[in-house]
């Protein structure tokens, strides 16, 4: 990668950075507009095609993991091809992904359609943010990063409201005719506007890692999300968590051992990188859970109609949105220390909020609690990672970037499963504890409405307990927030063997 990327010299770039930076964005939007119209139609899709909530979220984990896989390699696929022939690439597989789900008569297909569209976000928003990276200068990247966030987050504030009124009016397969017309359009956009602005090679792809990363992500992940219906006692659980866990310490091993990692590991050698990245983990974890716990409570236990929870979350991803930028201004003048800590701190008290639900919380109350939820979120996300990444050298800017994502895409799928399965289990326990103390007998008919009530109150019960396990990983963010320092920026070309940049005082 060239040497002047990580610098302030990128006056004479030979190519406007705008209009690649509008091609980028439109085709973040379209990705980002995707996911968050998923939200709001799981729990109709979930009827539709007669599945479980356990067996429903994999239109969001298996998504979620296919970027996973894919984001490691997407550091040599950086290196491999072109910046334009890549981004053609991954949204001509997005647009594609997006077909198959419009045809989707069952879920296997529409999990199918899922995975392709994820094949092509899983390059295209790792590359977005090395591009970022690599032709702004850093005393303008905040500002950068905050400008690419008004896409990441634009899309969630219509994407909710959107899939409302479909999902009312419309079946769900609406949705993917809505996104395919973007998607396309987003390819012409790429030939026109796009430029390579990374240096090509000819690495060689580690196939064994790319087989060890999947294994070790994939059976970590379906363990944790088959261990709500199943158990964690289960065979299959505990087998899959197995192979995953050794398939990951094998891929570790063999990344530290490599002179070109798949996925760059040396990176934590930076302070500042790490502890970023940990923090920005641990939010991930804690952001997702609500996007899939906030749908199945106000359409499934609430009887709210998908537009009026759609409209619901509206006003907080709008609110992330026009503070993208604002974020991004304060983050380039005083850092990140204090954007996370206030932000986390909000984070904590709403979320608390959250696993307080019952059956009669007002609809203002939770409309309010989400939109303050989500300015604590706008205040950090961004900022966090921009810091991180900002201690690193230009040689490691792709490799950076692609640990980044890689861990806060896992963590998201993992969160996700995580705290449906808390939910999913607690649900169960407290129904069952209910019946018992009830006497009542579960095969009789008779008893069918008693036994819906109950379900309902479970349910309830399940989802407040995982927000009180959200509320506690996120206080871990909260005091990590208070070590983020800035750091001197190091402009060279040093790899990953260099020494991590020193700390300045904040």
């Amino acid at each position: 990668m060239n040497n002047k990327s990580n610098t302030s010299n990128t006056s004479g770039l030979p190519f406007k950075r705008w209009p690649i930076v509008m091609a980028l964005m439109i085709g973040a939007f379209v990705a980002i507009l995707n996911q968050t119209l998923m939200n709001v139609a799981l729990p109709k899709m979930m009827a539709d095609l007669n599945v479980s909530t356990t067996t429903i979220q994999w239109l969001t984990t298996g998504f979620m993991l296919v970027n996973g896989v894919l984001i490691p390699v997407s550091a040599y696929l950086m290196e491999r091809f072109t910046t334009r022939a890549l981004f053609i690439s991954a949204m001509s597989l997005f647009a594609l992904g997006t077909l198959v789900c419009g045809i989707g008569s069952n879920f296997t297909i529409v999990l199918i359609g899922r995975l392709i569209q994820a094949a092509g976000a899983g390059i295209l928003m790792p590359m977005m943010a090395v591009v970022f990276l690599t032709i702004f200068p850093i005393e303008k990247r905040g500002q950068a990063m905050g400008t690419m966030g008004i896409a990441l987050n634009f899309a969630p504030a219509i994407g909710p409201t959107l899939s409302g009124w479909v999902i009312q009016h419309q079946s769900w397969h609406t949705l993917f005719w809505i996104i395919l017309p973007f998607a396309i359009l987003s390819i012409i956009l790429g030939m026109i506007f796009m430029k390579n602005v990374t240096e090509v090679s000819r690495p060689k792809l580690d196939k064994m890692s790319v087989i060890l990363s999947t294994l070790g992500f994939g059976g970590v992940l379906y363990g944790f999300s088959e261990a709500g219906s199943k158990g964690w006692g289960s065979q299959i659980v505990i087998i899959t968590l197995v192979i995953g866990i050794v398939a990951l310490a094998l891929f570790l091993l063999r990344q530290l051992r490599s002179e070109h990692p798949m996925l760059e590991f040396r990176v934590f050698k930076y302070d500042m990188f790490s502890l970023t990245t940990v923090i920005n983990v641990v939010v991930t974890m804690a952001l997702y859970a609500a996007m899939i716990l906030l749908p199945i409570y106000l359409q499934n236990i609430r009887g709210f109609t998908p537009l009026q929870a759609g409209l619901l979350l509206m006003p907080g991803a709008l609110l992330m949105g026009l503070m993208s930028p604002i974020t991004g201004m304060i983050f380039d003048k005083i850092g990140a220390r204090w954007l996370a800590v206030v932000g986390l701190g909000i984070t904590i008290v709403t979320t608390w909020e959250f696993s307080r639900l019952t059956d009669s919380t007002s609809y203002l109350h939770l409309l309010m609690m989400y939109t303050v939820r989500m300015f604590g979120m706008s205040l950090l996300m961004m900022p966090i990672q921009t810091a991180g990444l900002n201690q690193l050298p230009a040689k490691l800017n792709a490799h950076g970037t692609a640990m980044s994502n890689t861990l806060r895409t896992i963590a998201g799928a993992l969160g996700t499963a995580l705290l449906v399965s808390v939910m999913t289990a607690r649900t169960k326990s407290e129904a069952t504890a209910q019946v018992i103390a009830a006497g009542i007998d579960p095969q009789d008919p008779a008893n069918a409405q008693q036994l819906a009530h109950i379900t309902k109150e479970a349910t309830i019960v399940g989802i407040d307990y995982a927000f009180v396990i959200a509320t506690g990983i996120t206080a871990v963010a909260f005091i990590l927030s208070f070590f983020i320092r800035k750091v001197k920026i190091d402009r060279g070309q040093k790899g990953a063997e260099g020494v991590a940049a020193k700390p300045a005082r904040a």
